[in-house]
């Protein structure tokens, strides 16, 4: 699938008969060449950047459609040929087989969600970056602000103060500042949206519930909701391998190795785990803030929420007495996390 072509293959289920074409994007014109197959009818393509559409056009009209996870494809290794019309081969008979990972597809509102969700991430870098360019001038200057905390309301007064005699560098300090504002503002609008669909849509429940446990507000909560979609089809050990939090692992014979984490899967819902798993570094303490968030969940999920917080927190405990490093020790708290979000998205009420 790509944005102007798409290369098809079709293999004869009795037969084995190779049919292959080359046809538009068009929804339209892939249903028109499938219907002209003997039917049934299956099909698989690679998720990519064309996103979901012509799977739920298959879908409704009937076809069985597949999307393929690319990175758990089957491929040999000594093959280094690679062209659409042997993709597309290796698909239909990948297919054929069953002998592949589907994704999962979510609804056109979960997909909204998610979109809003990326946007608010696409956001937060674009500030961080316009952040650093606004410093790194100062810097240039000899100017450091030693006033405690950056990007405060006092550091923003002292920005605001700041005049330079040269009228390019002034004009290249406004410009910058200048992007700081416009992006900060843009991230809170964001803000703003997702907390409003946070405590009104189809996620507010699985929020509450995420929202037990510490280091997880709305903001996170609703993210980890959106972007793993249907949370039954992990167990709690499943969940840290697809977000990527599971070291890595070479074992043959009798030596087994393990290295780093593996980092793969949705890198976004990996940071979202590892930040909130650093609150569960200081000591437990219940107060109003977590007391808010459980006065909206269930009597089960508040019960859940304080179990795994006090597991958490004693697990880091743990590390420290073991004298682990605190960025190893903390991916470990992510992973455990993981598992405790997972008990709590999947709990029935």
């Amino acid at each position: 699938m790509h944005a102007r072509s798409v290369a098809a293959a079709a293999i004869d289920g009795v037969t084995g008969e190779l049919v292959q074409a080359k046809l538009t994007p068009s929804h339209g014109h892939v249903r028109s060449w499938l219907s002209d197959l003997p039917g049934p009818v299956a099909v698989a393509y690679e998720a990519g950047p064309t996103g979901f559409g012509l799977s739920r056009s298959l879908n409704a009209a009937g076809i069985r459609c597949e999307v393929v996870a690319p990175s758990k494809l089957q491929r040999p290794s000594g093959d280094r040929v690679k062209t659409d019309a042997k993709d597309a081969i290796h698909l239909a008979r990948l297919l054929r087989l069953d002998e592949f990972t589907p994704v999962s597809v979510p609804t056109i509102d979960q997909e909204n969600a998610r979109d809003l969700v990326c946007a608010r991430e696409d956001c937060r870098g674009d500030l961080m970056r316009a952040r650093h360019r606004l410093s790194k001038l100062l810097l240039r200057q000899g100017i450091v602000y030693s006033g405690g905390r950056a990007w405060t309301g006092a550091h923003d007064a002292w920005l605001r103060r700041q005049r330079f005699d040269a009228s390019a560098l002034q004009l290249t300090f406004e410009s910058d500042y200048d992007a700081v504002l416009t992006v900060k503002a843009r991230r809170d609008r964001l803000d703003a949206a997702i907390a409003e669909m946070a405590a009104d849509s189809e996620f507010t429940p699985l929020v509450q519930r995420l929202g037990c446990l510490r280091g997880i507000g709305p903001l996170t909560g609703f993210a980890l909701a959106v972007e793993l979609g249907d949370w039954h089809r992990f167990t709690g050990n499943t969940i840290g391998s697809f977000i990527g939090l599971v070291p890595s692992e070479f074992s043959s014979g009798q030596s087994r190795v393990q290295g780093s984490i593996t980092k793969t899967g949705n890198s976004h819902v990996r940071r979202l785990l590892i930040e909130a798993a650093w609150h569960h570094r200081a000591n437990y303490v219940v107060g109003k803030t977590m007391r808010d968030r459980w006065e909206l969940a269930s009597p089960a999920a508040r019960a859940r929420g304080d179990e795994g917080n006090r597991r958490l927190h004693h697990r880091w405990n743990t590390f420290r007495a073991r004298r682990k490093r605190h960025v190893v020790a903390n991916v470990a708290i992510a992973r455990e996390l993981a598992g405790w979000c997972w008990s709590l998205a999947v709990l029935e009420e």
